[in-house]
């Protein structure tokens, strides 16, 4: 009776392994594939600049004329 109840542990200990390198899988799959397609191809990955929309950001001081 122990060998049964110690071979159902190991059984579902490695489904929960398995479902977890699934799903570690599926989010290295997501972070690292290339999301955005161009017309030239995939875009490279690139940093993503975080500000609000009135903020001029760190570029120039100059009023854009015209």
């Amino acid at each position: 009776m122990a060998g049964e109840a110690g071979s159902g542990a190991l059984r579902e200990l490695i489904l929960v392994v398995a479902v977890a390198l699934a799903g570690l899988l599926l989010a290295m799959v997501a972070a690292f594939a290339p999301w955005h397609a161009t017309p030239a191809g995939n875009a490279p990955a690139g940093l993503v600049e975080l500000h609000s929309p009135g903020d001029p950001g760190p570029g120039p001081a100059t009023a854009h004329v015209g």
